[in-house]
Parts: structure tokens; sequence; C-alpha cells
């Protein structure tokens, strides 16, 4: 298995909902609604999941093994601090601009 894309849907300024993710896997598979998670140990990935009737919430997609869990937050976890530096970068970018229109 190879996650051939990952896409930041939206990133969020939410204290625990960091992003939204989209993959595909091989080119072929394509799972949307990972969200990026600020827990009390740091950065985790949610796979897509719905509330039961009881309140408790289950998985829609998964991965099986560790492995594999490993091999997508991974590849979500590199593109999403891409993303965050390219647009760190950007803004960056537009204060020194301003800073130079106001001479």
């Amino acid at each position: 298995m190879k996650i051939t894309d990952v896409r930041i849907r939206k990133i969020t300024d939410d204290e625990k909902m960091r992003a939204v993710v989209s993959i595909t896997i091989d080119n072929e598979f394509v799972v949307h609604d990972i969200k990026i998670i600020n827990g009390s140990n740091g950065e985790f990935i949610a796979m897509p999941n719905k509330r039961l009737g009881n309140g408790d919430f289950r998985d829609i997609a998964h991965p099986l093994t560790a492995k594999t869990r490993e091999k997508i937050c991974d590849a979500i976890f590199k593109e999403y601090h891409r993303v965050l530096e390219e647009q760190e970068s950007d803004q960056q970018f537009e204060e020194t601009l301003l800073q130079e229109e106001e001479k």
C-alpha cells in the first residue's frame, strides 16, 4: 500500500482540531475527513467516524495494523507541516511587503 496523495482540506485555529485531511491510497481509493487533533499528549490522527446511538464514536475507515497507521500518519504529518511552513513563509513575505510600502 502506498499513500499517493495527501490533501490538507482545511486548517483551523481551533484549540483541539488542527486540520481536516484526505488521503489517496494507490491512486485508487480516497479517505476523506481524517482529522489532525491536538491532544494532551501532542498531535494525533483521528480517522473518519460516526456517532452511535449511545453517544460513542466508531471509526468508519481505519488501518488494520500499526505499520499501516504509521505510514498514514507519517504521510499526513509530512504534508501538514509542509503546508504550515508554506503559510508561515507567505505571511512573512506579506509582512515584509507591507513594511516596505510604509517606508
